[in-house]
């Protein structure tokens, strides 16, 4: 008999077990995992080094960056916030850094400094941690859980918490179905382009520091852009697939993307053009004269533009000005698939807000049924946000079920 069986052994699962048992000591806690590692998504984060949090501190402007659950954090960030979990760590030794995009990072630069930490905390505090033992069946009758596990056994808990990630493949999301919930369907979110096109072809690694895309003028992002092997990343893509997650999946990843190489105004970018006509005009147009376009880049963008190398800048026909700003400014490239950010696997969908109370993260359906990270249909943009999600999510819902706990 488990007075708090956490389901998914995660971010949002390792922490809402060592937060139940911290608020309720002397009781009896259980984490179990389907797969053989705990804390998988933390060890692979931030490129191995786990982008815990994000320096924003303001819970008005921190949930601005949740395409989902933004108005359903709001309260929950009031409670337990960024500053909250970076105050948890640092009184577990466990110090971390801002760098400039506001992402904050353990000291250590290692990802193994966050779970060593959990870890550590779950054994002094005596949760039980179980790998290779997910949870196939949950029966819910006289205000307690009866839970038939993967190796055949069965364990009884007063309180369970679902954290097992999002994913249609998620045993989660099934099981929350099993006991009356809706699920909102799954999309994935936060995944870079594939694009082929001879504008990028043989560039990657190059980037804009500052571009502008969209896919409708409606919904435009403005970041960092990145060409990769396989087409476009960085953040500024990133954000865009998850604020278009749905509409991007309606499409089958098969769209037009629009891209500001500038991030400037496209009259900004024609009064520079014009200027250097007037005043570079026997020299090539191989040079950029824009800066953040780097030299390669910009010789690719002006071939495209039907401007040979022997061409000088006084020879070039009002046409093909014109073509080049389009290609600087509004350069339109065919996305044909997508494919993980890294080895991170962000998902929208899940468990439908509606039937969760945000001030507890219990279920308003099943009592003593709660939910925290991916599983719900909650989800953010890169940068720690994620995270934080989680956090708050199994910090709040392990309060509330800790209420009335005897030791």
């Amino acid at each position: 008999m488990y007075d708090f069986a956490v389901i998914g052994g995660g971010a949002a699962g390792v922490f809402g077990a060592v937060s139940f048992a911290e608020m309720a000591p002397g009781s009896k806690v259980a984490v179990f995992e389907r797969s053989g590692k705990l804390l998988t998504k933390v060890k692979i984060s931030g490129g191995g080094r786990c982008n815990v949090t994000h320096a924003c501190w303001d819970p008005s402007e921190l949930v601005k960056h949740y395409p989902r659950g933004s108005r359903e954090l709001l309260g929950a960030f009031h409670r337990f916030q960024p500053r909250d979990m970076i105050a948890w760590l640092a009184e577990r030794n466990v110090a971390l850094f801002t760098q400039p995009d506001g992402r904050m990072f353990p000291v250590s630069d290692d990802s193994q400094t966050i779970i060593d930490c959990f870890v550590d905390q779950a054994r002094k505090l005596n949760v039980e941690l179980y790998t290779y033992r997910g949870v196939e069946q949950i029966t819910h009758s006289d205000g307690s859980f009866l839970l038939t596990l993967s190796d055949g056994s069965t364990a009884i808990a007063k309180k369970i918490l679902i954290a097992t990630g999002g994913g249609s493949a998620s045993g989660g999301i099934q099981l929350a179905k099993s006991l009356g919930h809706t699920i909102t369907p799954i999309a994935p979110s936060l995944f870079t382009f594939n694009v082929s096109d001879p504008r990028i072809e043989g560039l990657a690694g190059i980037s804009s520091q500052d571009a502008i895309v969209y896919v409708s003028k409606k919904r435009i992002q403005r970041g960092p852009l990145l060409i990769t092997h396989r087409g476009l990343s960085g953040p500024a893509v990133l954000r865009l697939s998850a604020w278009e997650a749905r509409e991007l999946q309606s499409m089958n990843y098969q769209f037009t993307l629009v891209i500001n190489w500038t991030a400037c105004d496209p009259s900004v970018i024609e009064d520079t053009l014009e200027k250097v006509r007037n005043t570079s005009a026997r020299k090539s147009p191989m040079n950029t004269p824009v800066a953040n376009i780097s030299s390669r880049l910009w010789e690719r963008l002006v071939a495209s533009a039907d401007i040979s190398a022997e061409t000088t800048w006084s020879q070039m026909k009002r046409s093909q000005i014109q073509a080049l700003l389009g290609q600087l400014t509004a350069g339109e490239f065919q996305v044909s698939g997508k494919n993980t950010n890294k080895d991170e696997f962000v998902t929208c969908g899940g468990v439908n807000l509606r039937e969760v109370d945000f001030k507890t993260f219990e279920s308003r359906i099943c009592k003593g049924l709660y939910f925290a990270g991916e599983v719900l249909d909650i989800d953010g943009i890169t940068g720690g946000f994620n995270f934080q999600a989680a956090w708050t999510g199994a910090r709040l819902a392990a309060s509330a079920a800790s209420q009335n706990t005897v030791s």
